[in-house]
């Protein structure tokens, strides 16, 4: 079953190509796609009501319940007007959803004469979205109506876009099995064959395949996607999470600058608050100037991350301490991947009382930036160590082990601040203490305490996106292996390391050095190269330039 599957994917993808290579280009007008849903609505209520299903697709939430309820102001007995509003208060992937809103909006919805089967099928399935039970059980309902609607509507490729959808909804990220990523991606596939111009299709073959393992098979959709919905700035920023996987980091620059100006522009006509803009796509943006040398280009963001924070208060309240959580994510990074340790207590100043739990891992929404848990009645909840309380311990804590100026304020990784029951630890507790083994030239304890963390990194997955996980367990102990003198082990972790995230930058940097190290000239040219090629538009006077520069000078015959 699993290989017919598979087959089918890639007979569709190279439909797929081939619907790329040939399809006209878009009008440049501001457009969310091409939708095609039959209701029972006057014409007046249809127009603003295909908008809002466009925007749906795209998740722009905010345009859609706008777009739905000036449908039903027109229409007052407009069902489908209701259904999409409720369906805008759900967001399956983004572990999100106001329940008390749209049951409120589910109370408008009546069986009225003129209501088609088909449209009582979708109202049946947003109700059971919206019904009784825990989140869980409801998402499974309501997938399991879905999929009735879709099995009955064999032509309405919106029933069948939904349907991918909700079995997204449903993946957990401890799950081992690929079988809902797969459905679903060859179901939105064969919606993106019969109208490439489908903002859904696209957006759902993007989350299906988005794994290194599996990314090739999306890189149509992806490059076509802004395109199809550019109106949108999801639409935009979402082709980054293939081209991320993919190691593509010139077109993910791209695409989130794109993304990042289409919501401030957003913004800035429509008189909204700065806190509607795609911090999300900000956050990746700087991911992928870090990966492209561009360190000045990604401070510059963390200070308006900053400023941002300073200036105004986030207004969604579904998503608890998110501007907080952006920014130490940004932050975190920029300090990791630059090696400026020395502004780990500048751009994370401690706090009085902070307790010591390092545990990067995690918590980063792979997709959005927001994986919080969910409570029964869908609302998110906040962790009660998250991600801004967090990453600066873990941050902070890394410094002082490499004996940077966080050391004397504190130290995570000295003898009862974390956990001494190995079985308990995280991986940010365990990198720590590696990295502190590793100065102190414990070479043996360093190298156990990194495969315990690789060992927990691996039953997580590859990341979504940037790294939950800071710092990826395999890249850091090849740096600690090379630290070892062990160049041709280190090799081998970096190795798995570009497997997991191809291209990132210090994976690089560390296979080039393990094997000029080791005597692998060509491997470590190869990786110079590569670093290169990928840093062209590096910040000048890069130490890693001159060095990838000076190598690949001597080797020169």
């Amino acid at each position: 079953m699993f290989s017919q599957i598979m087959w089918r994917l890639r007979f569709l993808v190279g439909l797929a190509l081939m619907a790329a290579l040939t399809t006209t280009a878009l009008a440049q007008n501001p457009q969310l796609g091409k939708v095609e849903f039959q209701t029972s609505g006057s014409e007046k209520a249809q127009a603003h009501f295909l908008r809002g299903l466009a925007a749906l697709h795209s998740f722009w939430y905010e345009e859609a319940l706008e777009a739905f309820r000036e449908s039903t102001r027109i229409e007052p007995d407009f069902m489908m007007g209701y259904w999409g509003e409720a369906m805008a208060h759900n967001h399956p992937l983004w572990s999100e959803q106001d329940t008390s809103a749209a049951r409120e909006v589910i109370k408008k919805i009546k069986q009225t004469p003129n209501l088609t089967a088909r449209e009582r099928g979708y109202l049946d399935a947003v109700k059971m979205l919206y019904g009784e039970g825990d989140k869980r059980a409801r998402d499974t309902a309501y997938s399991a109506a879905m999929e009735k609607v879709y099995g009955n509507y064999a032509t309405d490729l919106d029933a069948a876009a939904f349907y991918s959808l909700s079995l997204l909804g449903l993946v957990r990220s401890e799950e081992k099995s690929y079988r809902l990523q797969a459905r679903a991606g060859a179901i939105a596939l064969d919606v993106y064959e019969k109208n490439p111009n489908h903002p859904g299709a696209a957006h759902y073959i993007i989350h299906a395949f988005d794994d290194p393992e599996h990314a090739i098979l999306a890189l149509p959709a992806a490059r076509r996607y802004a395109g199809i919905a550019p109106e949108a700035h999801h639409a935009r920023h979402m082709p980054s999470h293939i081209f991320l996987q993919l190691g593509m980091w010139a077109e993910a620059a791209t695409s989130n600058e794109s993304a990042w100006e289409a919501s401030d522009s957003w913004m800035k006509r429509k008189n909204l608050s700065t806190s509607v803009r795609d911090y999300h796509s900000l956050h990746w943006l700087l991911y992928v100037y870090l990966q492209q040398g561009r360190y000045r280009k990604a401070e510059e963001l963390v200070t308006l991350m900053k400023k941002t924070m300073s200036e105004t208060s986030y207004e969604n309240k579904l998503r608890p301490g998110y501007y907080e959580n952006n920014y130490a994510n940004m932050a975190a990074a920029f300090i990791v991947e630059t090696e400026r340790w020395d502004l780990a207590s500048t751009l994370f100043p401690a706090a009085a009382g902070q307790v010591a739990a390092a545990s990067p891992e995690q918590g980063a929404h792979g997709a959005h930036g927001g994986d919080q848990p969910v409570s029964s009645d869908g609302s998110a909840k906040v962790r009660s160590s998250n991600r801004s309380q967090r990453l600066p311990i873990f941050v902070r804590g890394l410094a002082t082990a490499l004996g940077g100026p966080a050391a004397g304020e504190e130290n995570v990784a000295k003898s009862g601040t974390i956990s001494r029951d190995k079985e308990s630890k995280t991986i940010g507790e365990l990198e720590i203490a590696a990295v502190t083994a590793s100065v102190k030239r414990d070479h043996e304890q360093a190298a156990e305490l990194m495969r315990q963390a690789i060992k927990l990194e691996e039953e997580m997955g590859p990341p979504s996106g940037p790294p939950g996980l800071i710092k990826p367990a395999h890249e850091l102990f090849g740096e600690i292996l090379l630290r070892a003198g062990k160049p041709e082990a280190a090799a081998e972790q970096f190795k798995v390391s570009l497997l997991r995230q191809p291209n990132r930058a210090r994976s690089l940097l560390g296979a080039a050095r393990a094997g000029m190290q080791s005597g692998d000239r060509r491997g470590a040219a190869a990786a110079y190269a590569k670093l290169l090629e990928q840093w062209q538009y590096g910040d000048e006077g890069l130490p890693e330039l001159r060095e990838a520069r000076d190598y690949l000078k001597k080797a020169q015959p």
